[in-house]
């Protein structure tokens, strides 16, 4: 979950405030009031120094990592929208800061790192909320039901999501993603003959809501087109899914991903899709660049 900086659409033409506001503006405000009112009404932190060391520790990151990669200084709202997302999205063991911090500094380094044609392939808080998920299961978890699931928080959730998704034209994908699941959810109910209700059910929650409406939306990862992106938002949902039946199903290779399936399909289906995007979009490039001409003989 990073920016939603980058949209589809172009800018409103008109001068008004609104069309002043960007996204990532929205994103920033809406994930800092959701932990603030979180951290007031559920205290789901130990204090807010985990949040003030999980910010620093992006944008600290950030500027280094662009100073000496791009050599330029960068936008640090986007580090700054990191830092919030990993606090809110990852869970430390008792009395541990480290995760967290780790998880902000794996972000960061994932779009330096990790990249294909100069573009990064994964979405930067969905891999480094992964990669600690895998790498240290014992010392980090993902958000659960700390918020209560209380109908306030929810639909504070809801309602900014959806305007800031709306805004930056991308709701077909949460809706692709959203329906793909209820879908899955369907089909693992009859295959396990478990209640609608309770497959239905992770969706409800906060983790979900912040990953189909800023995860699995994150421009800079998305592939081009509408249909392309709904295509991917459904494959998401499908490997997600998949994990879920064979956690049900007791396959021990999928044990790992078990922690966070949404988490997980979006880590192996991403950047498959944009790291084939890329390629198509770089032979169509060079497929339609005019040839040199020849010497003469």
């Amino acid at each position: 979950m990073t920016t939603l900086a980058a949209t589809s659409g172009a800018p409103h033409a008109s001068g008004s405030f609104w069309s002043k506001v960007k996204p990532t503006h929205l994103l920033a405000a809406l994930n800092s009031l959701i932990l603030i009112v979180a951290q007031w009404q559920f205290s789901i932190l130990e204090g807010y120094s985990v949040l003030l060391i999980a910010v620093a520790a992006a944008i600290l990151c950030e500027i280094v990592a662009s100073l000496l990669v791009r050599e330029q200084f960068p936008n640090i709202l986007n580090a700054y929208i990191s830092g919030v997302s990993t606090t809110l999205l990852t869970r430390p063991a008792a009395g541990a800061w480290w995760p967290i911090v780790a998880v902000a500094v794996l972000s960061i380094l994932s779009k330096y790192v990790l990249t294909w044609r100069g573009k990064h392939l994964w979405n930067p808080t969905n891999f480094g909320i992964a990669l600690i998920l895998l790498a240290a299961p014992n010392s980090a978890t993902i958000l659960g039901h700390e918020f209560g699931n209380s109908p306030w928080a929810n639909g504070v959730i809801w309602f900014v999501g959806l305007i800031v998704v709306a805004r930056a034209r991308l709701l077909h994908i949460t809706a692709s993603y959203a329906l793909g699941f209820l879908v899955f959810a369907w089909l693992r109910s009859l295959m396990l003959g478990t209640a609608l209700t309770t497959e239905v059910a992770p969706l409800t929650g906060p983790m979900y809501q912040l990953f189909i409406f800023f995860m699995v939306t994150d421009p800079p990862t998305a592939v081009t087109g509408r249909n392309k992106q709904i295509l991917v938002a459904f494959l998401v949902a499908a490997c997600e899914a998949l994990i879920r039946v064979g956690n049900d199903l007791e396959l021990s290779f999928l044990a790992p991903f078990s922690a966070a399936p949404a988490i997980f399909g979006l880590t192996i289906v991403g950047p498959i899709a944009k790291w084939i995007d890329l390629e198509r979009a770089h032979r169509a490039k060079h497929a339609s660049a005019p040839l040199a001409p020849q010497p003469s003989a």
